[in-house]
């Protein structure tokens, strides 16, 4: 189980006045359960992600993992999964070793790690694109290959943020449909964010609302 005890978060640009993000937030999120986030731009939905992901640092409050407190470990020692609206593939890599990316900082061999994510992309449909660049891809099979890198590392929490409003409304349904399939196949841990609720209601089990920097729950 996922838990995160009073999450705290303000931010504090520059050149300008600081403002609330998050105000001391409880959620728990079980193993297998996916629970969407609904909130508008500016809201700190994103922001919620990375704290929970180690890549930033609340004001106060703990993250734990099975009643463990993982507030103090790196990213990559969080067993997280993240997937990006802008998908945040590497241009410059192979599909193959998009994939493979994630098994390669966690210390594996590279020849171990490519042959992984070989039968990875295979299970997605993508076995014939092993070699192709991901800018060679269509939106879909890019968004494909964001899942597979981040399934790769057999994380016990996924995070999505905003993970299919770049693509048009009938690739976002089989895609959603494909997620949720692969998702209740690893019995993961899922926050899932959006700004639109009829996807929100489609994919979470229970939907929250952050506004003001309070979550409300709506089902």
């Amino acid at each position: 189980m996922l838990e995160l005890r009073a999450i705290s978060k303000t931010w504090k640009p520059l050149r300008s006045v600081s403002r609330i993000l998050l105000r001391g937030l409880d959620v728990q999120v079980a193993a297998g359960e996916t629970v969407a986030v609904l909130g508008p731009s500016g809201s700190g939905k994103s922001t919620l992600l990375k704290i929970i992901a180690g890549l930033e640092v609340p004001d106060a409050g703990q993250v734990f993992l099975d009643g463990k407190d993982i507030s103090a470990l790196p990213p990559h020692r969080r067993q997280c999964g993240l997937l990006f609206q802008d998908f945040a593939l590497f241009p410059h890599l192979s599909v193959q070793d998009n994939v493979a990316f994630g098994l390669v900082e966690q210390g594996q061999r590279r020849a171990v790690s490519r042959a992984q994510a070989v039968d990875m992309l295979q299970r997605f449909g993508l076995g014939p694109h092993t070699d192709a660049k991901v800018w060679q891809l269509s939106g879909g099979e890019q968004q494909r290959v964001a899942l597979a890198r981040a399934l790769i590392t057999a994380p016990r929490i996924l995070l999505l943020d905003e993970p299919f409003s770049a693509l048009d409304a009938a690739l976002r349904e089989t895609l959603r449909a494909e997620f949720q399939q692969r998702i209740a196949q690893t019995g993961m841990a899922v926050v899932w964010v959006t700004h639109d609720e009829a996807e929100a209601r489609s994919v979470g089990a229970r939907g929250l609302r952050l506004m003001e920097g309070a979550l409300q729950a709506l089902w």
